[in-house]
């Protein structure tokens, strides 16, 4: 199965590092020394040959000179080979040439660099199980460099690009709905909701079967058994988190999407991207939510309740769906939020110029709401059964917003406390939803400091001498995720695991 390519992604795709851009060069050097010491020729004797001196040669075959075409043409001709053996993409021509090669590429390494070593040159008389040694200590460094790299400051790097980057296309990836759409209708699907059956058929298609364990590794979702075609699912939807369905649809989407295993945090980001969106577009397939969604912009009666429960999703699964077509179906700038009772926006996405909370790099994870917005003011209301609605008028403008409260749960089940999943549109495209004909309007300021982040002068006056509390730490603000192949993931765990239910 070829990569599937999302255009709009292009630019998430993580830029090999310089030591594999200069791999070709690596490779064509060491390709070189191995035929030119099958023939028996020094290098003096070899640059005789092709008219250049051996100094010239030897950084061409230590990879530290670019050749020039003219000069790979003589050397073919001098060492009697064809040119396509000199620049090959397959493997380096020899166990010894492959180990000197990794060697020469993790030497050029940042990390390498910054440890203050000089770099070893292997000698024709450095044993291969030297090599090999050496390989393997620069091969673990580079791991742990990359786990040490996969901290919460990266990621909010990483997803504030991706975040930029998905707001450009109107967060939307045609050739995922095209993807999901053909394979939900190959299951059988003609519309509703998308049946757990279909979503079985879709996995024996791939030769996958779906079993549900009790025993799922604690820092997973699913765990797929690529030899033994199984996907371990938990035995039971969490509630007000990922419906079984969708964990089943992202497992098998890294099958679809040809995913291989992720070469950093951004890389791994862009990944949950994909297969997070090809889940959505299965559970709500783009034909029939474009219709359902027509036909409520129609008669002026969008509502994200109807959305979800005319796909049986979750509220937040719907509301976010509805930010990848609305806006390239409905003609609808929109924005998302799901913001904590603590006011801390956690997930957010905004193409109507709605002013997000964001620090200096432009993340918006974990930075406050403002307390006049309805996805915070929500928390203060007697009514949360039901959607709740709002105009706020912002710096940028008048906002109207849908809001709705849930409780949230952790992989394990247990309690994380309420939050809020907030749709909002600019005043003019209120006309299209349910809920227009509100009176509740507030005024923001943020983030102007004196909106609500800053008290009264009186109150300042009167308590800050007075006052001592003790800060709640957010801890996973400081957290390293796990070590591992997958961030996050406890890879003993999983490897323990699938090892207890290989037949």
């Amino acid at each position: 199965m070829s990569r599937v390519r999302v255009a709009a992604l292009d630019d998430a795709v993580p830029a090999p590092p310089s030591e594999v851009r200069s791999g070709d060069s690596i490779t064509v050097g060491r390709r070189v020394r191995h035929y030119r010491t099958a023939a028996g020729l020094t290098l003096a004797a070899l640059g005789e040959q092709v008219g250049a001196t051996a100094s010239a040669l030897s950084l061409l075959e230590n990879g530290r000179r670019e050749p020039r075409l003219s000069l790979l043409q003589g050397l073919a001709r001098a060492l009697s080979v064809p040119l396509a053996d000199l620049l090959a993409a397959d493997p380096p021509p020899s166990r010894r040439a492959a180990l000197e090669i990794a060697l020469e590429r993790a030497q050029r390494r940042p990390g390498f660099a910054a440890l203050g070593l000089a770099p070893v040159r292997p000698g024709k008389r450095m044993p291969v199980e030297a090599l090999e040694s050496l390989v393997a200590l620069h091969t673990e460094l580079a791991r742990r460099d990359r786990a040490s790299a996969s901290t919460p400051e990266e990621a909010r790097r990483a997803n504030t690009e991706l975040r930029l980057l998905m707001q450009a296309h109107d967060n939307h990836l045609p050739e995922l709905e095209d993807l999901a759409e053909s394979a939900v209708r190959s299951a059988g699907y003609t519309g509703g909701a998308l049946t757990h059956r279909a979503v079985a058929r879709m996995a024996a298609d791939l030769g996958f079967t779906i079993v549900h364990a009790d025993d799922l590794p604690h820092s997973t979702r699913s765990v797929t058994d690529l030899a033994g075609g199984r996907i371990y699912l938990p035995p039971a939807s969490i509630p007000g988190g990922h419906g079984l369905r969708s964990l089943a649809l992202q497992a098998l989407a890294h099958r679809i999407l040809d995913h291989e295993h992720p070469v950093d945090y951004a890389d791994f980001l862009r990944q949950r991207l994909e297969i997070n969106y090809f889940a959505a577009a299965c559970l709500m397939p783009r034909t029939a939510a474009t219709e359902h969604l027509s036909a409520a912009r129609a008669a002026k009666d969008l509502a994200v309740e109807d959305f979800r429960d005319a796909f049986g999703v979750t509220h937040e699964a719907a509301a976010h769906r509805l930010t990848n077509l609305a806006t390239t179906a409905l003609g609808i700038r929109l924005h998302f939020l799901r913001t904590g009772e603590d006011g801390a926006l956690y997930r957010g996405y905004s193409n109507d110029g709605v002013p997000l909370p964001q620090d200096d790099t432009g993340a918006i994870e974990g930075q406050p709401v403002c307390r006049r917005w309805q996805a915070r003011a929500v928390f203060t209301t007697r009514s949360r059964t039901t959607e709740n609605y709002q105009y706020t008028d912002t710096p940028a403008g008048t906002y109207w917003c849908s809001t709705q409260t849930a409780a949230g749960t952790t992989s394990a089940g247990g309690p994380t406390g309420a939050f809020s999943i907030t749709v909002g549109v600019p005043y003019a495209h209120a006309k299209w939803f349910r809920g227009r004909d509100t009176t509740v309007r507030n005024a923001s300021r943020c983030p102007d400091e004196g909106c609500c982040r800053r008290p009264p002068v009186e109150l300042t006056e009167r308590w800050r001498p007075r006052a001592w509390p003790s800060a709640h730490l957010h801890a996973h603000v400081l957290a390293p995720l796990p070590r591992g192949d997958f961030p996050g993931v406890d890879d003993a765990e999983v490897y323990a695991f699938l090892e207890a239910r290989s037949p």
